[in-house]
């Protein structure tokens, strides 16, 4: 019953440490962006997105509400955002967002993370270029012909629409990322988003074996385990 127990409290544990950490991750983003906009969801785009996201994600709503009424209020933490580069083992690439109330203390230990796996931080600007930097928008349907006629009908710069195995998804540049969604709310009706967000995705993939894995897991992990660390794109295809 000892063994039983233990593993159980560890996996408790491990629970309520990815709870914590998506928590304090929707928080700081919330509260940005109540912060450079207006705390009001339905007069800020960008903030009801976040809102929208974090409840997919099963962030308590009391979570939500708090970091909003903090950013109503006067003060308050001064949080901003950092964007690394990097390159990790196997010649993977990486493109770590932060944000953070201390950039001195923030780039150290992403930098230590980098510096434990054998990686390296890059100068800004030398990794990206291998991104590309798109709003997607994906959800169950198959009606790719609407969608396109939708996006047309809005004047939606849309950069490629794809329909495959029962999922449409609309990549767009960055700044038509809400008018893309609005289109395709009064096109279908009800519709629920599986993905909505800007994000790197990397124009070319690479599958990492042996030791250059476990290095870049670990580095991974480690990334994750910093609360400063909002996102973490790369270009490596993780074993399913």
């Amino acid at each position: 019953m000892g063994r039983i127990f233990e593993k159980r409290k560890e996996s408790i544990f491990k629970t309520a440490a990815q709870k914590s950490k998506l928590y304090s991750k929707y928080g700081k983003q919330l509260y940005m962006a109540a912060k450079n906009g207006v705390p009001d969801p339905e007069a800020n785009p960008t903030l009801r997105s976040l809102v929208e996201r974090a409840k997919r994600d099963n962030v308590a709503s009391h979570v939500i509400e708090k970091a909003i009424q903090k950013a109503a209020g006067t003060g308050g933490e001064d949080f901003q955002a950092a964007r690394y580069e990097g390159f990790g083992p196997g010649g993977s690439l990486l493109i770590v967002e932060c944000l953070t109330d201390n950039s001195t203390r923030t780039i150290s230990d992403v930098r230590s993370c980098f510096y434990k796996t054998g990686s390296k931080l890059a100068a800004n600007g030398s990794v990206v270029m291998s991104f590309d930097h798109l709003a997607v928008l994906s959800f169950n349907g198959d009606d790719e012909e609407k969608v396109i006629e939708a996006m047309f009908a809005a004047d939606v710069a849309v950069e490629e629409v794809e329909c495959e195995d029962g999922t449409v998804t609309i990549f767009a540049p960055p700044v038509e990322f809400y008018k893309a969604k609005t289109a395709l709310l009064e096109a279908f009706p009800g519709l629920e988003l599986e993905i909505q967000e800007i994000r790197f995705l990397p124009q070319a993939s690479k599958i990492l074996s042996g030791e250059d894995l476990g290095l870049f897991e670990r580095l991974l992990g480690m990334l994750n385990d910093f609360d400063d660390v909002q996102e973490i794109f790369h270009n490596i295809v993780l074993p399913s």
